[in-house]
């Protein structure tokens, strides 16, 4: 009787199972519309989860080396429990804002410099043209009387003047509706930042008692089995996301370095920004340092356009060395990855999500990596290595 009952349990779960796949498969439209319309609800607390996980990394540092004495009393200990963990909140916060600062303070100023300076070469540049043409033409009749042949269209300024009203009379309602969407878009992403920081300061002042509520909820709804490889696999990401954040932030430093020592031997002129700019959007796996190359090549430009030809030449000789020599090593020694799967990671996550792929996917692949390797090992009987 009871094997009944079980076989009619699994085969109501197996018919449910199927018409739930078979629902999806038919209103799968609708299910993708579901799920951005929910993503879109619970984006501000998503966001305020990465920023926690984030922040945790300094947080935690700050908490072992500052308050993790171990020849201390108890009513000290009671005290620095107490203290802790605001302190190195606010320490964490306190160096990411830091940093923030200092990249900002490093490069903005230079940058707004140099477009004054070319605002104010651009006139001159375009003088000198004209008058190399003029020059050229000059010396060269054939070049005039070629010119001279071609047929200029004429502008009827009528119609021109006609389409410009038009533009005004029905362009300036959509310009107003535009400028209102951007304005609702800008408050609303600040209010949804705002909302997703203070979430994650409830995350990280509360982060023992939410892991242990979460862990007691897994357990109660699990069987031992399943509860036990859904911790293995969570503990594993966390480790995997931790040691990428650091192997990444790694990486930039050691990438922005290269930069200013060898900018500086060269005497390649704003080394040291140049440097910090490009350690700071390193952060992006792979493609980040070129945002940096075409802004310090921007800079440089003004100086001596010749420089800038050679910074792109030393740009691409650094970025092969650390494409194919630094960041696989650094990176993938950092998550257990081995290098032709971090490259692998960076393209498949960037061709499907962008810059969000290539950072979420190497610590993913890396979990699934492990956890493949474990179970291979497993079936040969060779154990776990």
């Amino acid at each position: 009787m009871d094997l009944g009952r079980k076989n009619m349990k699994k085969i109501r779960s197996l018919i449910l199972f199927t018409a739930v796949v078979v629902l999806g498969l038919v209103k799968f439209e609708w299910l993708c519309q579901a799920v951005f319309f929910l993503i879109s609800i619970i984006r501000p607390f998503l966001i305020g989860a990465a920023i926690a996980f984030v922040l945790n990394l300094p947080m935690s540092f700050y908490e072992k080396k500052l308050f993790g004495a171990a020849n201390i009393s108890e009513k000290k200990k009671a005290r620095y429990d107490k203290m802790k963990r605001p302190v190195s909140l606010v320490l964490a916060l306190l160096s990411v804002m830091l940093v923030i600062t200092f990249v900002i303070v490093t490069v903005i100023p230079q940058l707004v410099s140099t477009i004054k300076v070319l605002t104010k070469e651009i006139p001159a540049f375009g003088d000198n043209v004209l008058k190399s043409l003029e020059s050229m033409l000059a010396a060269n009749p054939d070049y005039q009387k070629a010119l001279n042949d071609i047929e200029i269209p004429v502008i009827n300024w009528e119609e021109m003047i006609k389409t410009v009203v038009n533009f005004l009379k029905n362009g300036m309602g959509s310009l107003a509706v535009t400028t209102f969407s951007v304005a609702s878009s800008i408050v609303s992403g600040t209010v949804n930042f705002f909302i997703a920081l203070v979430f994650s300061f409830y995350i990280l002042i509360q982060k023992e008692k939410l892991g242990d509520q979460f862990r007691r909820f897994i357990k109660a709804y699990t069987r031992p089995k399943v509860y036990g490889w859904i911790m293995k696999v969570a503990g594993l990401l966390n480790q995997n996301f931790s040691r990428f954040i650091t192997g990444q932030c790694m990486e930039a430093v050691i990438l922005g370095t290269m930069f200013v020592v060898t900018m500086t031997i060269l005497r390649f002129p704003f080394a040291i920004m140049i440097g910090v700019l490009i350690a700071f959007t390193a952060l992006i796996p792979i493609v980040g340092a070129f945002i940096g190359c075409a802004v310090g090549a921007f800079l440089i430009l003004v100086d001596s356009p010749a420089k800038a030809i050679g910074f792109i030449i030393l740009f691409l000789v650094l970025q092969q060395i650390e494409g194919n020599l630094i960041y696989p090593h650094v990176v993938g020694n950092s998550v257990g990855l081995p290098s032709i799967w971090v490259l692998a990671a960076v393209t498949i996550g960037g061709s499907l999500m962008g810059i969000i792929g290539m950072l979420i996917f190497i610590p993913l692949l890396s979990t699934a990596y492990a956890l493949l390797r474990e179970d291979v090992n497993r079936r040969n009987g060779i154990g776990y290595k």
